[in-house]
């Protein structure tokens, strides 16, 4: 029998993890979107690819083939394999637009793990990786994969052009997200980055990223609080984030490793060596935001989280 319809489900991500940007990335729980995929008889003169529905927490966005992420990302895995049929996506966002939590790169994602079921002979995960990063570009104006690479794989995820390597999570390892009413496009904030950065930044920034992965794989927590110090993207983005500085310096107090934009914000994360602390947190952090009359949703996850997966499927 084949697979005539599959269904999807990608977490939401933290990018970037301060030091890492467009490398680094990890799963949280709580939120995600939803792609369910139907193969349709084949039309030549049409895109293998086609958005027929759109539901969720966004509604308005595009449904061209090379404009939607999710399609995008489908049309590239089917131009590959070539199967005697077409695929239909309807998907349901559960990720605010513009939110700093992978939302562009979700549906991406569960999109070409829900067409992948479809084929006769599925591709690992992994595999996926070029198709979906095709997608995300539309969204975040790279190849980036800090977004796909950990809903793919799931966990905390280096993301290179090519590869995707898998980072070890110390025990207990917690972050707290926090989402504020306040949207921000990846594109936008990008212009921001383009001026030169002192050169002494980016050794302090390299510096940074080799502490976070040595603390990663040594399970060293004053590493980790070390590397994660972002001082070349933060600086210029955080602008854009009301109650950014005061989240911040809520979360440290209250015994955060350290923390940063999620993405390109608004969304802000800290990581805490246990979910104790980060349940602790949450108030004081949250409360930055509130205070300029933001309203804001919250989420304490593990930092290893599973990625994404088929959920439902029908059968011929």
């Amino acid at each position: 029998m084949a697979v005539i319809s599959a269904s999807a489900f990608s977490p939401a991500t933290v990018g970037n993890v301060a030091v890492g940007f467009d490398l680094i990335g990890h799963c949280i729980a709580g939120i995600g979107d939803r792609v369910t995929a139907q193969a349709r008889p084949r039309q030549s003169t049409s895109p293998r690819a086609k958005v027929v529905a759109i539901s969720g927490v966004v509604t308005d966005l595009p449904t061209a083939t090379d404009a939607n992420t999710a399609s995008r990302a489908v049309q590239g895995l089917l131009d590959a394999a070539r199967p005697d049929f077409d695929v239909h996506l309807s998907i349901d966002k559960g990720i605010p637009l513009g939110s700093g939590l992978g939302g562009s790169a979700a549906s991406a994602t569960a999109a070409v793990v829900a067409a992948n079921a479809l084929l006769n002979q599925p591709l690992a995960h992994t595999d996926l990786y070029p198709y979906a990063m095709r997608g995300e570009a539309i969204a975040s104006g790279a190849n980036v994969g800090d977004n796909v690479g950990p809903q793919l794989m799931g966990g905390l995820v280096l993301a290179t052009s090519t590869r995707l390597i898998p980072l070890p999570v110390p025990n207990g390892l917690t972050a707290l997200v926090v989402h504020s009413n306040q949207t921000i496009l990846t594109q936008a904030t990008r212009s921001d980055l383009e001026a030169p950065f002192a050169l002494s930044s980016i050794t302090q920034q390299q510096a940074g990223l080799a502490q976070l992965l040595i603390g990663l794989y040594e399970n060293q927590t004053d590493l980790l609080a070390e590397g994660l110090t972002d001082c070349l993207i933060e600086p210029r983005r955080k602008h854009f984030i009301q109650g950014f500085d005061e989240a911040m310096e809520a979360a440290k107090g209250a015994g955060a490793l350290g923390g940063s934009i999620s993405g390109a914000g608004p969304s802000v994360f800290a990581w805490f060596d246990d979910a104790t602390k980060a349940r602790r947190a949450a108030p004081d952090v949250v409360r930055a935001f509130e205070q300029y009359g933001l309203t804001t949703r919250h989420f304490i996850s593990p930092v290893d989280v599973p990625g994404a997966s088929v959920i439902d499927q029908a059968m011929d």
